[in-house]
């Protein structure tokens, strides 16, 4: 009876010893899975992080043109957008602020095109843009205030900011040269000679 016990005995323990190991193989494939899904989420995580880490709207002063003719002074500004989830339309408002030495701030300036909503066209990713203000006075100091919406399919409003771009300095004009006197003619007296004392 002992022998056959061990003859049955020892098969029943080595399917238990293959049944624990199988179990544990199956845990550990499940663990591997889940590790490499979970290291795939990580990746797909940086690299949408890496690619949503630049800024979503900017400001700029593109060009600063100095002249002595006032109608050759000019800036150019900038504003420059990128679509975020819901977006349908952007729109960006460049508003113009001047200071004169003499102002303690700066004001807005009225000018055709300036405050005005521009908006791009639909399902547009990136929005630029740009415009030009021209006969600046001197001295003084010129900056933009760049504004920027992004609307969803319904026109509503969805995200709102602004900027403010770095300044434009228009010097002051070298003063103009007097024009110089006309000459008149010349003019000559005639010499007289001299008389000698008279004997009296």
């Amino acid at each position: 009876m002992g022998v056959r016990y061990l003859r049955t005995s020892f098969p029943r323990r080595f399917a238990l010893s293959l049944v624990v190991l199988s179990a544990c193989s199956a845990l550990f494939a499940v663990a591997q899975a889940r590790g490499a899904a979970l290291a795939r989420s990580h990746t797909h995580s940086a690299r949408s992080a890496a690619v949503g880490s630049g800024p979503i709207a900017s400001a700029a002063l593109e060009q600063c043109v100095t002249a002595v003719p006032q109608p050759e002074r000019s800036a150019t500004f900038s504003g420059e957008m990128t679509a975020i989830a819901g977006t349908a339309r952007m729109a960006v408002r460049i508003d113009v602020q001047e200071r004169t030495p003499e102002e303690v701030s700066f004001h807005t300036i009225t000018a055709p095109g300036l405050s005005v909503w521009r908006s791009s066209d639909q399902k547009v990713k990136v929005y630029k843009y740009l415009k030009q203000v021209t006969n600046l006075s001197s001295p003084a100091s010129y900056r933009a205030v760049v504004r920027f919406r992004w609307v969803n399919g319904r026109g509503r409003v969805i995200k709102h900011t602004e900027r403010l771009t770095s300044r434009c300095l228009q010097p002051a004009s070298p003063p103009v040269p007097a024009p110089p006197a006309p000459e008149g003619p010349a003019s000559s007296s005639a010499s007289s000679p001299s008389s000698s004392p008279a004997a009296g």
